[in-house]
């Protein structure tokens, strides 16, 4: 199984840098679009409501997870069609400016991360199907660091690059980039990595089977702290991060600047954290991996409330954001590897998908309402709190950490 990891991880990480690539625009780029184009803080902050299929994804992820051609492999009967339907979503929005066809963009960008939430579903399946336990660092770090490339790409890289290529060029750049994506998955053979698995991989359980189990985990004690550490470990860094590109924007800072210090160089830092949380998640306990970095990320988080509180220069905008980048990664792969440790592997897209969805539920409301808090306050009221937070959050270690040996019980459990 070893000798197949550098394959495993290269189609993983094809998966999800095109579904990064749409997430990356709406999160980095969108924010400084919509700004520039007249919208409020509160209108910035409700827009990231755009993002609401990953929030609801596990309604019908017990579908994904049932029906699949075992022909053509189980999760890419999925994955491929979804590919298609993103493609045709990102190219009819090289048509849609913001000053122009705004409602038509927010209508496109909704249904880019309908296409990419539900093939996040089949894909969360294909890694649980495809990673044994002690592949489960290296794994993440290629479904973390491929996501992230897709953000930086689609937030950083193509925002930047739209400075030459134009609104359009920066749209049909990402088609090409999603078709590209689709012709790795088709040169890709499901079945031939997953015929050596567990039966799970070959039986389809039934919809009722799959909520039975699901059912089950929930009632296990300690699964109600898992849930709320998950949904809780990026409530002030969402928070804060939402409203950080209205305030560079608002200092000063141009559009083109902040997509490359936070759409670029911040993303650079991320995956460079990204690798680092996965390299320490597997070789400490997963549960310390994520305490130390959960610890190491509030730092950098107190960094955008003492830019508040100064003059921002671009030399102090760098640092701070590099550092809140490379913390965050490394908190999301070390948390995503303890996520992927503690599924049911006979439902694996539905259970990684609730603990997904748990964590988007957890961090969304956030970034709702940080743009009315800050209305109604400031920017640096609005990063202190985030900075409580995320350190109020470290008090949940304590009964997880009790708690963990249960839940982990059970998810092994045939």
């Amino acid at each position: 199984m070893a000798q197949g990891l550098p394959r495993k991880l290269t189609i993983l990480w094809a998966l999800y840098f095109v579904q990064g690539l749409p997430f990356g625009f709406q999160a980095t780029a969108l924010p400084v679009y919509l700004r520039s184009a007249g919208m409020s803080l509160t209108g910035i902050g409700l827009a990231t409501a755009l993002a609401i299929p990953w929030m609801l994804k596990i309604f019908w992820a017990p579908l994904v997870d049932r029906y699949g051609s075992e022909r053509f492999g189980r999760r890419r009967s999925w994955i491929v069609p979804l590919q298609f339907a993103l493609a045709v979503s990102t190219a009819l929005a090289a048509y849609a400016n913001p000053e122009e066809q705004l409602t038509p963009l927010l209508v496109l960008v909704l249904i880019m991360n309908l296409c990419a939430a539900t093939m996040d579903i089949a894909v969360d399946g294909l890694a649980v199907d495809l990673l044994a336990e002690r592949e489960l660092g290296k794994g993440n770090i290629a479904q973390v660091v491929g996501y992230k490339v897709g953000m930086l790409t689609g937030g950083g890289l193509l925002v930047w690059a739209s400075g030459r290529i134009g609104w359009e060029g920066l749209f049909i750049a990402m088609t090409l980039l999603v078709g590209a994506s689709t012709a790795v998955t088709l040169s890709y053979n499901e079945r031939q990595h997953t015929a050596g698995s567990a039966a799970r991989v070959r039986n389809h359980p039934s919809i009722r089977a799959i909520l039975r189990l699901l059912e089950r985990w929930l009632t296990v004690p300690g699964a109600g702290w898992l849930l709320i550490f998950i949904a809780t470990y990026k409530l002030g860094e969402n928070m804060a991060d939402t409203m950080f590109k209205p305030f560079l924007y608002d200092a000063g800072f141009g559009r083109e600047q902040i997509g490359l210090w936070v759409g670029t160089w911040g993303m650079l830092f991320s995956i460079a954290g990204s690798v680092a949380g996965g390299f320490l998640a597997s070789r400490i306990d997963l549960l310390r991996a994520v305490g130390m970095t959960a610890v190491l990320r509030a730092i950098p988080v107190a960094g955008e409330w003492w830019l508040s509180v100064v003059t921002p220069t671009e030399a102090k905008v760098i640092a701070v954001t590099c550092a809140e980048h490379f913390f965050g990664g490394a908190l999301t792969t070390a948390m995503f590897a303890f996520m992927m440790s503690r599924v049911d592997r006979r439902i694996g897209a539905t259970h990684y998908t609730l603990l997904a969805a748990i964590e988007v539920w957890g961090k969304q409301p956030a970034a709702w309402i940080s743009g009315v808090i800050t209305d109604a306050t400031s920017y640096s009221f609005i990063f202190g709190l985030a900075f409580v937070l995320s350190v109020a959050y470290l008090g949940l270690l304590i009964p997880l950490r009790r708690a963990r040996a249960t839940t982990s019980a059970l998810a092994a459990d045939p």
